[in-house]
Parts: structure tokens; sequence; C-alpha cells
């Protein structure tokens, strides 16, 4: 836990500096929910195909899933919702003639998670 999953645009792949927002988010979701850096799980998946709205090409997505333990507020999830998209920004180098989405949810993890 913190288990985080990041949905991209095969268009991006270039243009997003996935290790180095990784790098940053780990200590921003540890100290927003006061947990340890060493406890969050990020996987990047590559989408090679994205369809936003009507648009016949050149849009890219980029969404952003945190799943956690139980127990923080809907405050603190907002928070970090917002913040996790700053730093999303950040690390993503507009690319020329594509529209970027991005998104973000962060939500409570199933009580059926387990982990060893």
């Amino acid at each position: 836990m913190p288990q985080i999953t990041v949905d991209y645009s095969a268009e991006l792949d270039d243009a997003f500096d996935r290790s180095g927002f990784a790098g940053s988010l780990h200590p921003l979701i540890a100290e927003t929910v006061t947990t340890k850096i060493a406890a969050c799980k990020t996987r990047f998946r590559r989408v090679e195909e994205t369809v936003v709205a009507d648009a016949p090409s050149g849009d890219a997505i980029v969404h952003i899933d945190i799943a956690l333990l139980p127990g923080r507020t809907p405050e603190i999830r907002a928070q970090l919702t917002e913040s996790v998209l700053e730093l999303l920004a950040a690390h993503i180098r507009p690319a020329e003639g594509l529209a970027l989405h991005l998104s973000a949810e962060t939500r409570d993890l199933d009580p059926s998670y387990r982990k060893i």
C-alpha cells in the first residue's frame, strides 16, 4: 500500500518523465497520507489506443489511480488527488499537436485486499 497505477497514451512515451514522476510521487503520497515511501508501488501501463470524445486523433490521456488502505478522510484524498495532478503536469512536456487529458482518483482499497 499505496497501490498506484498510471495509464498513459503511447504517444506520450517521449514526453512523459515516468521515472522522475514516480520519484517525486512517492514522497508526496507518503507525506500526505502518513505512510512510508517504501510502501509506495507504482506501475505504468502504456495504452496503445485511446479515444477522447469525438476527437479523430491528437488527444492523449494520463489517468492515475491511487488505492489506499481505508481511513483517510475525503478531504485528504481530494488534497492528494489535486497535488498529484499538479505534479503530473510538471513531468509531461506538451507534445505538439496533442491535447492532454490528465485525471486522477484516490480511493480506498477493497476490504479483500491482501499482500504478502
